[in-house]
């Protein structure tokens, strides 16, 4: 029987937490590709869960199983990353988002925007990334999928997540 394995691109797992509708939370793991589409580099979750496919590959490890989920029934997605230092030209806002289910996520938003568009409204309406993803504290990121989210606001107090 000839082997598969020309055919499997390597991939590493990386630890995320699900908030799905209706299941609630769900922890796993992600797989990234250790290239990028711009190169070399390490792919990250908001990548992942940006990406044009509809369902992304979950590896659960309890149960043990692998999960193909809708990324329209992902409310948001928290993991952790190293901080890292600013960039030129990239636009910070402090926000807080408000959701659907009354809960509110206050935190910071680093994108690179042109001038004449760096405000939350214009990060919010970038049409190519269905996910928001927002920096919290200690390290935590929250990708907030847009379609949940009722209504953003500037914000000035610490980031972090408060329950509803």
């Amino acid at each position: 029987m000839p082997s598969n394995h020309r055919y499997k691109i390597p991939k590493a797992l990386r630890q995320v937490t699900l908030w799905v509708h209706p299941e609630g939370r769900v922890i796993g793991s992600l797989f990234l590709s250790y290239h990028t589409k711009n190169g070399p580099g390490m792919e990250d979750p908001c990548t992942v869960i940006n990406d044009a496919a509809p369902f992304l590959v979950l590896q659960r490890t309890d149960p043990e199983e692998l999960r193909f989920y809708n990324k329209r029934a992902i409310i948001r997605v928290e993991y952790q990353e190293a901080a890292t230092p600013p960039q030129e030209g990239v636009k910070t806002l402090h926000c807080q988002l408000s959701l659907m289910d009354g809960s509110r996520i206050g935190g910071i938003v680093r994108h690179l925007l042109p001038p004449s568009h760096a405000r939350l409204y214009d990060y919010l309406n970038i049409a190519d990334e269905q996910f928001a993803k927002l920096y919290l504290e200690d390290d935590h990121v929250c990708l907030v999928n847009k379609a949940y989210v009722v209504c953003g606001s500037p914000f000035t107090a610490q980031p972090g997540v408060e329950p509803h």
